[in-house]
């Protein structure tokens, strides 16, 4: 049995940001450490593999100044967690959920293990409930849903953080007067990406409802991977203790991949594909199905996390993994960004798996499975003879495709794009797509019904004047 208190003098490895500590006694995975320096500075760390004699120790704080003989190890016979509260909120927070805003620690008597407890699938509801985000690519293609889990996947130098910005200002339930929050991760972001999150909120008026935990490019690689759980931690102990309705943003997910990769290297681990290790799928699947609604609960949690596709490859084993994981995909298209469109939504490969059980009558509107299935398939369409006319020639066309290519460019530039500030209702979204079919002959619109047709297609007859 482990002494409490026992003090390791020396460690027979240092390598990244991994420990080494042979000799130990009764020392548990996950379990949290105390590194001290030679020169007296203490620093936190958390075993990550053990044997029958020897611990592997990430340290958090980096491994700089650390030497074999100088380094002392106090093993705490706990694991790491981190205080809870709606005291949080309006606050920002390292990795580790220390403060990081020059505001003092929460004073909040609750803690929770930042690795969460497994929620039994018979306890989760069903998502259903529709999520506005004031971005009619989401709100009226790519529906989000209550307790849903939908990535953004996207590219460098493309516009998420931007996207992400004004989903967290925008987002709100309808009909529904409940307690909402935000609970935002970034890791292994530049300081001026934080700079311009805590910016956005601040001069939104949503910070307050705002809980943000960051981990810059410059803090060490371990904290990476703590970031993400001390976030959903918090947004557990909001949704299913405090009754509230919670979106957790997540961004990059490349980066902890990338930090993931890394120490899983140190431990000098067989890699799988693209070197990362084998076991990456269960460890994203950790994190993502920390989503969802209790059957018996008041609160939810709802995920968009973003991940930066390495050139822009969907094959990549990040979005690869992640899409067998979550309900679906939003992928930013590079070609649509520069041509000036914001946000740049790709039509296409864009995907919610749960947005048939989120729209419709007593939701969005009735006809807004409808609608969305026919901007598809028009849009669809559009992609065919735009590559049919940059064979033969757009003058080669028939009448009907060059309507189709009008089409597609008053979808893109009309529906897609909007202004970053720019919050439309889902009913705006519904009508701007309505908008954008009257160019389409009425004989094309086979996927609405005809009741659709006379109230939002049909040009509305002038209203008899009435008799004084």
């Amino acid at each position: 049995m482990k002494m409490p208190g026992l003090r390791y003098q020396g460690v027979r490895n240092i390598d990244g940001p991994l420990l080494f500590v042979d000799g130990i006694r009764g020392v548990s995975f996950d379990e949290l450490v105390e590194v001290r320096t030679p020169q007296g500075e203490e620093r936190l760390g958390q075993v990550l593999d053990v044997t029958a004699d020897t611990a592997v120790v990430q340290v958090f704080g980096g491994t700089d100044a650390l030497s074999k003989a100088g380094t002392q190890t106090r093993f705490l016979g706990t694991s790491l967690g981190i205080p809870v509260g709606k005291e949080m909120l309006g606050r920002v927070f390292d990795g580790l959920g220390r403060p990081k805003d020059g505001l003092p620690p929460p004073l909040s008597k609750q803690r929770r293990d930042v690795n969460g407890a497994p929620v039994n699938p018979y306890a989760r509801e069903y998502p259903r409930d529709f999520i506005q985000t004031g971005i009619s690519s989401i709100d009226l293609m790519n529906t989000l849903v209550r307790g849903q889990k939908l990535p953004i996947f996207s590219g460098n130098g493309l516009p998420h953080n931007r996207i992400a910005a004004q989903i967290a200002r925008q987002a709100k339930l309808l009909n529904e007067d409940v307690e909402f929050a935000i609970v935002f991760a970034a890791m292994g972001v530049k300081y001026d990406v934080a700079r311009f999150f805590i910016d956005s909120f601040e001069q939104s008026g949503v910070l307050n409802n705002v809980a943000m935990f960051l981990s810059l490019a410059d803090d060490p690689s371990a904290e990476r991977l703590v970031t993400p759980r001390s976030a959903l931690t918090l947004a557990e102990y909001l949704a299913y203790e405090a009754d509230m309705h919670v979106l957790v943003i997540i961004t990059d997910m490349a980066n902890y991949c990338e930090a993931l990769r890394e120490i899983a290297t140190a431990r000098g681990e067989i890699p799988s594909r693209k070197g990362y290790p084998g076991y990456l799928y269960s460890d994203l699947a950790s994190m993502y199905e920390r989503a969802g609604r209790l059957r018996n609960g008041a609160g939810s949690i709802t995920q968009m996390p973003i991940l930066t596709m390495p050139s822009d490859d969907i094959s990549h084993p990040i979005p690869d993994l992640t899409g067998y994981i979550t309900e679906g995909q939003i992928v930013l298209d590079r070609e649509m960004f520069q041509r000036g469109i914001y946000p740049p939504v790709a039509g296409l490969p864009s995907l919610s798996r749960l947005m048939k059980d989120g729209i419709g009558e007593g939701r969005t509107r009735a006809d807004h499975p409808r609608l969305a299935s026919q901007l598809f398939a028009a849009y669809s369409k559009v992609k065919d003879i735009r590559s049919l006319a940059s064979v033969i020639g757009e003058e080669e066309l028939s009448p009907v495709d060059k309507l189709y290519l009008k089409f597609g460019e008053e979808f893109e530039h009309r529906l897609v794009a909007q202004d970053e500030f720019e919050n439309r209702s889902i009913s705006q979204s519904l009508d701007l797509g309505w908008e954008v079919l009257r160019i389409l002959p009425r004989s094309e619109l086979l996927r609405v019904s005809e009741e659709d047709l006379k109230q939002y297609f049909d040009e509305k007859e002038p209203m008899a004047p009435t008799l004084s």
